[in-house]
């Protein structure tokens, strides 16, 4: 790292969730020094202007922190196929944002000296500016060897999100959670505004805007601890009303 702590950060993946990451860490003050190019170059444009488009060998070539964000298939065979070239650098950051993986599937980096952060920020990408606005509010799964836990604990704050540790082993289990929130509760819409569009309710979606977030967040608090309801509480105004 920088004396100052800033990095040179490279983005593999221009998907929903590389550019956003980018942003996120631009915007604390990291370098961006390159993303690969994706299906929609004019959006990443708009996302990171400037930002110079390369290939991947560049990207890890220029970076001190390799953020991969790639699909869940590809990232096992990109990792091993960049260490086969040599590309990782010893005392190198890579950084996945997978949900299903720890640092396990890193550690073809990791025999070539690179440091493995795996960082998943727990929201539904949209790859927009939305997602920035959505990241404060946020959690992230971060699973590291001990002794660097502190450096992906930091850039998972430096996303916007609040880190939350999950170990190796419960990696699985973990993505199992975040799939089975998040398909759950598309199936749920999409079966309900099919329902009201069948009966004639113009902008079904809208329409069941206010009454799923309500009964969402009704669900949240419903299953956190009251410990932690009186905590949050506490944070409001120093006060807890009866």
């Amino acid at each position: 790292m920088n004396r100052d702590g800033r990095l040179g950060v490279g983005i593999i993946g221009a998907g929903r969730v590389g550019p956003i990451v980018g942003a996120a860490l631009a915007g604390a003050g990291h370098a961006l020094v390159g993303i690969t190019s994706g299906s929609d170059d004019d959006r990443v444009e708009a996302i990171l202007p400037g930002v110079p488009v390369l290939d991947v060998a560049e990207v890890v070539r220029r970076s001190e922190l390799v953020v991969i964000a790639v699909p869940h298939d590809e990232l096992p065979g990109l990792v091993s196929g960049l260490a086969e070239l040599g590309s990782w650098q010893i005392g190198q950051l890579v950084l996945h944002v997978d949900a299903g993986y720890g640092t396990d599937v890193l550690a073809p980096a990791a025999g070539r000296g690179a440091i493995p952060l795996a960082v998943h920020p727990a929201i539904s990408f949209t790859g927009t500016s939305i997602d920035l606005r959505q990241l404060p509010a946020s959690y992230a799964a971060v699973t590291a060897p001990a002794a660097v836990l502190p450096i992906a604990q930091a850039l998972a704050v430096e996303m916007g999100c609040e880190p939350v540790v999950v170990a190796e082993a419960d990696r699985p289990a973990y993505a199992e959670a975040i799939a089975t929130a998040t398909q759950f509760a598309r199936s749920i819409v999409q079966q309900a505004t099919g329902i009201l569009s069948g009966i004639g309710v113009e902008n079904p979606g809208g329409f069941l805007s206010a009454l799923v977030r309500s009964t969402v967040d009704d669900a949240l608090i419903r299953a956190t601890p009251p410990s932690a309801r009186l905590e949050g509480l506490d944070g409001l105004d120093g006060t807890v009303s009866g």
